[in-house]
């Protein structure tokens, strides 16, 4: 009986106690980080490690032991290395169950070392894809001798310790200088998890990738996401529900993932953001990437309250809280430029801002916001980049999910139909294009009154489009007059036409299509508003 073999009842006596001593390891990493304190603190512990290509040669040139995969299995690495692991002298150290007698007595006849730790990470399938790669490439860092080692040693948890990321060795190596080299069950349990959810995401991702080269259209027949929890909340919309902050795995630090999030946001001031306050700044930066001069809109409960284009940032931000200020109370700020000392003062003496969100704050700015602690104030660099286009929108359903192209689709003056006898001025189409593109982001049945680049009068989210009219035309009371009217459908009826012909409303643009547009049309006539149609529907629900 060899001297491994002689360790089974030494490891029993580990096992009675939870503990697992670590006395070999394999290590096959693509990604080298870490990897020497990983082996200086094992060697800490005598353990012996067993290495593949390139992780070989990075331990030796770092001065450590390791026995390659080669001499562990008497068989040589073959097809340009596609072949170095997979062996059955490899996967039957790594899954023997040490309290099985017929796994002891293959052990013994098949002269099996018992693997007491993996540590792998796979080919950067995922970074591969994003940069354009060409298919040779792409198919190359599919890794498979990797990902069945990291389910053999996970499947074993009981016996085997498996490390899939760099960021954990620290950890590990810290309860090892705790436990005298052994780890515990509860550990190798969580650490056998990581590893399965880190191949169930990597093998998502190729599925996705053959999914959408096999397939002529653009959606996948079968859609595999990956999220990963980086924030339990305080609670949800309401306090008796609970709720978690998830992050999608694109935008892992190793992927090139430039698409402003407010998870990929950093929050420079004030308390913890709450479940609402996520929902709200979300919303918040679809519209700010519809803009590219001078911005800002506060909303509240997702929907905007106010929101205009300006010379200065500080102007825009002060025509968006005037448009309704009762409304703005306790809203959510959203600004598309770098806030300044003089936007930040208009903020600062505004009574109750929960967030701002911006591409950066200048140092006086930012110290000037911090004075009210509760606020919170995020930055979001990638709001200066240009915004990718075509990332589908995803809506859970009980027992599905919706999933739909974004609403991206721009209107310009080229666009418009004129309908009516009186035409839009060149002042007044510039208004109309604003509102249209502000109407998107309000909830059905939406309205919205603008004048110049910005809004004075907003109606979201009723169910008939007259009631919408009317909470725009009287949240915007006087300032109705000399309006123009954006709608996100047709109007059914001409009551809504009325009632924005009796708050002064002279322009209005909706998508036309109804069949009451006669009707609709020479309402418009009677009260010589002029109308375009865009053909373009922008429901929001």
């Amino acid at each position: 009986m060899g001297k491994d073999d002689m360790r089974m009842p030494k490891v029993k006596r580990h096992q009675e106690m939870g503990l697992l001593k670590i006395r070999r390891a394999l290590i096959s990493v693509w990604d080298k980080k870490n990897l020497e304190i990983l082996a200086k603190g094992l060697a800490k512990f005598g353990v012996e490690i067993i290495s593949t290509g390139g992780t070989l040669n990075e331990l030796k040139n770092k001065g450590f032991k390791s026995v390659s995969i080669s001499a562990f299995t008497g068989f040589p690495e073959i097809l340009d290395g596609r072949v170095k692991t997979l062996h059955p002298k490899v996967f039957g150290s790594i899954l023997a169950r040490r309290d099985h007698e017929d796994d002891k007595k293959d052990v013994v006849s098949q002269d099996l070392k018992p693997i007491d730790m993996v540590v792998v990470n796979l080919y950067p399938f995922e970074k591969v894809l994003k940069k354009g790669a060409d298919e040779k490439e792409i198919i190359e860092n599919i890794d498979i001798g990797g990902v069945s080692l990291l389910r053999g040693a996970a499947k074993n948890y009981k016996w085997v310790a498996t490390l899939s990321d760099p960021d954990r060795y620290k950890k590990v190596l810290d309860e090892l200088e705790r436990n005298e080299g052994a780890l515990s069950l509860d550990t190798r349990q969580n650490l056998a998890s990581e590893a399965f959810l880190h191949t169930a995401q990597y093998d998502a991702l190729i599925a996705n990738y053959f999914d959408q080269k096999t397939k002529k259209e653009k959606s996948p027949q079968n859609l595999w996401l990956s999220y990963t929890r980086i924030q339990s909340l305080r609670y949800g919309e309401n306090p008796h529900q609970k709720a978690h902050l998830y992050k999608d795995m694109r935008m892992h630090k190793d992927i090139n993932f430039e698409e402003a999030s407010v998870t990929g946001s950093q929050i420079l001031s004030g308390k913890e953001l709450s479940y609402n306050n996520l929902n709200d700044l979300d919303s918040v930066l679809s519209i700010l990437e519809d803009f590219k001069s001078p911005f800002a809109v506060i909303v509240k409960h997702t929907n905007p309250c106010g929101a205009a284009c300006g010379d200065s940032l500080a102007k825009a931000y002060e025509d968006a809280l005037a448009c309704d200020p009762m409304s703005a109370f306790g809203g959510i700020i959203g600004l598309n430029r770098v806030v300044d000392t003089e936007t930040a003062k208009k903020i600062h003496d505004t009574f109750f801002v929960e967030c701002c969100i911006a591409p950066g704050y200048e140092e006086d700015a930012l110290e000037l916001l911090k004075k009210k602690k509760n606020r919170r104030f995020l930055a979001c660099p990638d709001l200066l980049k240009n915004k990718k286009r075509g990332i589908n929108v995803f809506k859970i359903i009980k027992g599905g999910l919706l999933v739909q192209t974004p609403d991206e689709y721009e209107v310009f003056e080229d666009d418009l139909k004129i309908v009516t006898k009186e035409k839009p001025t060149k002042d007044q189409i510039k208004s109309l294009l604003f509102g249209y593109k502000i109407v998107k982001h309000v909830k059905s049945n939406a309205i919205v009154l603008a004048q110049d680049e910005k809004t004075v009068g907003i109606g979201a989210g009723q169910t008939s489009r007259v009631d919408s009219v009317i909470i725009a035309c009287r949240k915007a009371n006087d300032r109705a007059k000399g309006s123009v009217l954006a709608s996100d459908a047709f109007f059914p009826k001409r009551d809504g036409i009325d009632q924005a012909a009796k708050s002064g409303v002279v322009a209005i643009i909706q998508p036309g299509g109804s069949k009451g547009d006669e009707e609709i049309i020479g309402a418009c006539d009677e009260h010589k508003i002029a109308m375009v149609f865009t053909g373009i529907r922008h429901f929001k629900h």
